[in-house]
């Protein structure tokens, strides 16, 4: 555990401290478009953010091949290069998508050509044991189908949930502690050694995320683009297949004691490209529902609207990190719960459990303007919005209905100008941008 550990600091220092240089460089670059119509955000945002990420995914695997442990799978497994192949196929293809933007069509051949490379080295869905049935063994020309689409399927979703500040590289992380979980149990608890590349992975994965997360939380200093999101689903993508036919059921057996037992106590692991699958519920369901409104509205499925799921939530009336919270929620939820019920002989306990969750998260979701207020000895360390007061006064108060000490010093010294320096702010701005408060950030 130590090492993986190791391996996901590394990942997340690199990440985070690359982000402010590749920030300047995607200004510079001009890779910063114009706020467009489905945008939730205001001013223009920088991307390219994909390029600190790839930086901590070569970091930590370049500390996990120094390791004695880890070292291992990078001589005994050809998946680690498989991964770096695919994701570097993708990479490129994600930076040329932000800075010039490439057709739908083009980014969906792209995709498939990172999986095909992965898939010549060997990361393909070999075999899947169904309990009461057996191992059902694919051809090669059906694993190459079967993988090829779960990994177009798997960037694709995460790749539309990248709407919100935040939003993408979250549930990303939540999805790959929870399928690092449900790996490094293989390899620790049933002697998996196949396992331990998932493992790698997906703690490399968590490292990216985490610290991609403090630049992109709302209000988003910069943007992870395609040549972030699409990298990340194919992360999770070969997490899945790199273990998929790889659990032998005989030796899960041998160690619970009877089939049944073994059944019983790995239901959503027994096939493993049900887990995975399951992290990124809400992402695949966006997907699909996307799909099936834009093809039946006559549009192409690869049409761009604002009919997200995150973007229901801001419609009903919840705040953008609200909105953000509300889908880390059940993307954890569902997750979560589906490694428990994996690790547990009482499975109606965590159904229980859940379903007590699943009435909080429904309560939170329906009340979209009910806002907490922090009790008074932690006021000074959360936002203004949770402390306790009388509402802010003047335009800020007004538009935005929160608390904000700011916004009362703005209007408090508004009321002391002339009619003629107001108009005169009035024409050239309030200098908010220039002054570069955060929320009205521009470079």
């Amino acid at each position: 555990m130590r090492e993986y550990l190791l391996v996901l600091f590394v990942s997340a220092a690199v990440t985070y401290l690359l982000v402010s240089p590749v920030r300047k460089f995607a200004i510079a670059a001009g890779a910063m478009p114009a706020v467009r119509a489905r945008d939730v955000h205001r001013e223009p945002t920088p991307r390219l953010g994909g390029i600190a990420m790839f930086g901590g995914l070569l970091a930590g695997l370049l500390a996990a091949s120094q390791l004695t442990n880890l070292g291992r799978l990078f001589v005994q497994s050809a998946d680690v290069k498989a991964l770096l192949s695919g994701a570097g196929i993708m990479f490129v293809l994600g930076v040329l998508d932000d800075k010039w933007g490439v057709d739908a069509l083009v980014k969906l051949g792209g995709q498939m050509i990172a999986a095909g490379v992965m898939v010549w080295q060997g990361v393909t869905v070999i075999s899947i044991p169904v309990p009461g049935y057996g191992t059902v063994t694919f051809t090669p020309t059906q694993g190459m189908l079967i993988s090829v689409t779960l990994v177009v399927v798997m960037v694709n979703a995460v790749n539309f949930i990248d709407g919100l500040d935040g939003l993408a590289a979250g549930m990303v992380c939540i999805a790959a502690i929870a399928f690092f979980l449900y790996s490094y149990r293989l390899w620790l608890g049933y002697g998996i050694n196949d396992a331990a590349p998932a493992a790698l992975f997906t703690a490399v994965l968590i490292g990216m995320c985490l610290g991609f997360l403090p630049h992109n939380l709302h209000p988003a200093r910069i943007f992870m683009g395609d040549s972030g999101s699409m990298m990340l689903g194919l992360m999770l993508a070969v997490a899945a297949i790199s273990i998929t036919g790889r659990v032998d059921p005989d030796l899960i057996s041998a160690r619970t004691g009877s089939q049944t037992s073994a059944i019983h106590a790995l239901v959503p692991i027994y096939i493993p490209l049900i887990l995975p699958l399951t992290v990124i519920a809400l992402p695949l369901a966006d997907l699909l529902l996307a799909v099936v409104r834009r093809t039946w509205a006559g549009k192409s499925p690869f049409a761009a609207d604002k009919q997200h799921l995150h973007h229901r939530l801001l419609e009903v009336g919840h705040s953008h990190s609200r909105a953000v919270l509300i889908m880390y929620f059940w993307a954890a939820l569902i997750a979560f719960g589906t490694v428990a019920v994996s690790v547990t002989n009482t499975g109606r306990t965590v159904v229980l459990a859940m379903a007590g969750l699943c009435l909080a998260g429904l309560a939170v979701l329906l009340m979209p303007r009910f806002r907490p207020r922090a009790p008074k000895a932690v006021q000074p360390f959360v936002p203004p919005r949770y402390r306790s007061g009388e509402r802010a006064a003047g335009p800020v108060g007004a538009e935005t209905g929160v608390e904000d000490a700011e916004g009362v010093a703005e209007a408090s010294a508004m009321a002391e100008l002339s009619a003629e320096d107001k108009a005169l702010l009035g024409r050239i701005g309030t200098g908010a941008t220039a002054s570069g408060r955060r929320g009205e950030r521009q470079d």
